[in-house]
C-alpha cells in the first residue's frame, strides 16, 4: 500500500536537522537569522529551499496551484492517500466526507469527558513530590483522548506513544543513519497500520467511536475507502497526540518562565484562551511544513523550479518582527494574533478544535487544582529531537 510507505515521513519529509540549527543551538536563533540575512535560501544538504518570512510562508501554504502537497509518492509512483498530502479538488472530496465524522458539535460535547480523565490523571500526583507535566498529563491526556475515539484498547495505549515518537523523529546524525532512520520510520507505520487493520474489523458491528463514525460517513454517495481510512487513523494519532502534548507542554513553559504570568491566569482565568494562542505563537509545535512546486515559481526574489521542496517555516513567520509587534516576547493579552500553527489554506488543521479544547480543558483544571504551580527556574529542558516538531522531553513542576 503507498500510503504505508509514505506515512513515516508524514510530520518530518526533511528528515535532516538544518545545518544552521546545529551551528546556532537554537530553532529561534537560526530563523532570527535567517529572516534577516536569507529569507528564502536554498540548503544543499537537504535538497530544499526553507522560506522563513510570514507572508511567504503564508503563500506557501495558502497558494496550491503553486505549491503542492503531494510531497512525496508510493513505490508505484501514484499519489499518496494521505490526507495531509493531497491537493484540491481530491483533498476537498476526503476531507468534506471526514468532515462528517468530526464535526464541532462532536468535538465540543467531548468537553466533559476530557476533563474527567485530567481529573484522574492528577488523583495519581503526590502533591508534596510534584510532577512531570508530560509524563503525568500532557503525554497521556491526548492519548487516551485519541484512543477512546479510536476504540483502541486501554492496555495498547503505550505502544502507540512509541509509534507516534518514532513517525516525527527527525535525523540527528548522532546514533544512526538516515536509511536506519527511515527504515524505523517505515516499521512503525507498518505495524500501525497492521494494527488499524484489526480495529476496523472488528466494526462489523458500528460503535459509539471515531472509526465506526468514518466507516459510515459519505458524501455524494462516497465513503472513505480501506487506503484512505487506514491513513486518516495514523494522521490523527501522529498529529493529535504530538500537538495536543507539545500544545500543553509549551504552554506551561510560556507561562511559569516569568514570575507571576501562572497567577496572573490563577486571578484572570478568562485570558487563558489568549495565552493558549500566544504560547501556539510563541513555541509552535509544528514548526514547519514541506511543499513542492507545482512549476517554476519566484519567490523573495528566487526562482524556485518545478518538483523543488519548500519547508515553510510557520515557527519563524509567527516570530516574524514585520507581522507581530515585540515578537520575541511572549504576551498573554496578544490581540489580534494571526499566527499559523495551524497551518493555513486547505489543510488548516482538521484537529485544531480538539487540540485547543484538551489543553483549555487541562490548564484549567491546573489552575484551579495548583494555584501555586512553578517550574524550577534555570532548570535544563532536552527538546524533543525532530526540527518539525517542537516540545520538551520532561517538564518537573511543583507546588
Amino acid at each position: 500500500m503507498d500510503s504505508k510507505d509514505q506515512a513515516s515521513a508524514m510530520l518530518s519529509p526533511n528528515m535532516i536537522v538544518p545545518r544552521g540549527v546545529k551551528e546556532t543551538g537554537s530553532i529561534f536563533e537560526w530563523y532570527s537569522q535567517m529572516r534577516g540575512q536569507a529569507p528564502v535560501h536554498y540548503d544543499e544538504e537537504r535538497r530544499s529551499w526553507d522560506v522563513f518570512l510570514y507572508d511567504d510562508v503564508h503563500r506557501v501554504m495558502s497558494d496550491y496551484k503553486s505549491f503542492s502537497s503531494q510531497t512525496r509518492r508510493g513505490m508505484s509512483g501514484q499519489d499518496s492517500d494521505m490526507l495531509l498530502m493531497m491537493d484540491p479538488p481530491k483533498h476537498k472530496k476526503y476531507r468534506s466526507i471526514v468532515n462528517k465524522a468530526f464535526t464541532p458539535k462532536a468535538v465540543e460535547a467531548m468537553g466533559p469527558r476530557i476533563a474527567e480523565i485530567t481529573h484522574k490523571l492528577l488523583d495519581r500526583v503526590d502533591s508534596d513530590a510534584g510532577m512531570d507535566i508530560i509524563r503525568d498529563l500532557s503525554f497521556p491526556l491526548p492519548m487516551i483522548v485519541i484512543a477512546e475515539l479510536l476504540g483502541v484498547r486501554e492496555e495498547d495505549r503505550e505502544l502507540f506513544k512509541g509509534w507516534s515518537d518514532t513517525l516525527v523523529e527527525g535525523f540527528s546524525g548522532m546514533e544512526e543513519t538516515p536509511q536506519q532512520l527511515a527504515a524505523r520510520k517505515n516499521q512503525a507505520s507498518r505495524e500501525l497500520y497492521g494494527y488499524f487493520m484489526k480495529v476496523i474489523e472488528r466494526r462489523q458491528e458500528p460503535q459509539q467511536d471515531l472509526v465506526s463514525a468514518l466507516l459510515t460517513a459519505e458524501v455524494e454517495g462516497e465513503k472513505l475507502d480501506l487506503p484512505h481510512l487506514l491513513s486518516f487513523c495514523l494522521l490523527l494519532l501522529v498529529a493529535g497526540n504530538e500537538t495536543t502534548t507539545n500544545l500543553i507542554g509549551n504552554t506551561i513553559i510560556c507561562l511559569t518562565e516569568e514570575p507571576g504570568r501562572w497567577r496572573q491566569l490563577v486571578d484572570n482565568p478568562g485570558l487563558l484562551d489568549q495565552a493558549i494562542e500566544e504560547s501556539l505563537r510563541y513555541r509552535s509545535p509544528i514548526q514547519g511544513m514541506v511543499r513542492k512546486a507545482i512549476a517554476d515559481v519566484e519567490l523573495g526574489g528566487q526562482m524556485i523550479r518545478k518538483d523543488q521542496l519548500i519547508t515553510a517555516w510557520m515557527g519563524s513567520a509567527n516570530r516574524d518582527e514585520y507581522k507581530f509587534e515585540q515578537a520575541g516576547q511572549f504576551r498573554i493579552d496578544r490581540h489580534p494574533n494571526p499566527h499559523m500553527a495551524f497551518g493555513m489554506g486547505v489543510h488548516f488543521c482538521l484537529g485544531a478544535p480538539l487540540a485547543r479544547l484538551e489543553a483549555r480543558t487541562a490548564l484549567n483544571v491546573l489552575l484551579d487544582r495548583f494555584p501555586n504551580l512553578y517550574t524550577q527556574q534555570g532548570q535544563s529542558l532536552r527538546l524533543l529531537p525532530s526540527p518539525m516538531v517542537y516540545g520538551v522531553q520532561q517538564l518537573p513542576v511543583r507546588f
